[in-house]
């Protein structure tokens, strides 16, 4: 039987301290290609192969395809038993299930397969988003001292980071500063799409009263994400992009970053942040 893949991968290192060297064991964060396929038999297809850390495999999927417009349609996910996967990749292979024919996806393939870009410039990014999201309507309401206190809470659940120094984390948080969930992967991204997927699969998207807490900057894809899962608040330990910026006050978002030590700056939505 194919040993099934962890988030950690054991090897030893060469230890250098001052003139000191000693050989030990150590810890890296595992990383592996997880391969999407979208399926309504009998057809079948690839629609995405994204380098990620092992587990919660099916809410990477499912956030995944949530954020490409797909929310709604999966009816079951499974790691794929084809013919043609060979079985030391089985658990780098999903098969999502969905109702009724395939979309047609080209766009979604092109992406994914090939590049990051959704496209030749930032306004036409932002433009393409509007055919598919709308602009955030929320009520929601974060005191200054409860952003303060999230990259603390985010960091102590980060179990595998403590392992390894070597992987990116988000967090899923209510208006009270509550976690309710923590993913983490060597890819920002990834690890966004596995709180979303939870949250999907869960059956609690939209997330309009929640905060997303990321554990580097924050980036169009990651805004993007964050948008087609109704998040109206991102906070990030670090810078945003530009188009980060242009996307959450296009489309009525919170954006925070710089969340650290008790200061941080908002720049976007600061009407959402009580001081």
């Amino acid at each position: 039987m194919t040993d099934r893949p962890g988030p950690t991968t054991r090897t030893r290192v060469l230890a250098l301290s001052g003139l000191a060297a000693r050989d030990r064991r150590d810890d890296l964060a595992t990383e592996e290609p997880l391969e999407i396929r979208l399926a309504s038999p009998p057809e079948r297809r690839t629609v995405a192969i994204t380098m990620r850390t092992p587990g919660h495999d099916f809410e990477l999927a499912a956030g995944f395809l949530h954020g490409e417009g797909l929310a709604g349609e999966i009816e079951a996910i499974a790691y794929c038993t084809d013919d043609d996967v060979p079985p030391e990749a089985r658990y780098n292979t999903v098969t999502v299930r969905v109702a009724g024919p395939l979309p047609e996806l080209p766009a979604l393939e092109r992406h994914f397969l090939t590049s990051s870009a959704c496209g030749v410039c930032g306004s036409a990014s932002l433009e393409a988003l509007h055919h598919r999201c709308v602009r955030l309507e929320s009520a929601l309401r974060v005191t200054a001292s409860t952003l303060y206190g999230l990259p603390g809470k985010l960091r102590q659940a980060q179990g595998v980071f403590g392992r390894t120094g070597g992987l990116h984390a988000a967090g899923l948080f209510t208006a009270a500063g509550e976690l309710l969930a923590v993913r983490e992967d060597v890819g920002r991204h990834n690890a966004v799409d596995k709180v979303v997927g939870w949250a999907a699969l869960q059956r609690l998207l939209p997330l309009s009263d929640h905060v997303l807490m990321v554990s580097g900057r924050s980036s169009y894809e990651i805004m993007q994400k964050a948008l087609a899962a109704g998040i109206a608040m991102v906070c990030a330990v670090s810078a945003p992009s530009s188009l980060a910026v242009d996307l959450a006050r296009e489309f009525g978002m919170t954006l925070v970053g710089f969340l650290r030590d008790e200061r941080c700056n908002v720049y976007a939505g600061a009407e959402r942040v009580e001081v």
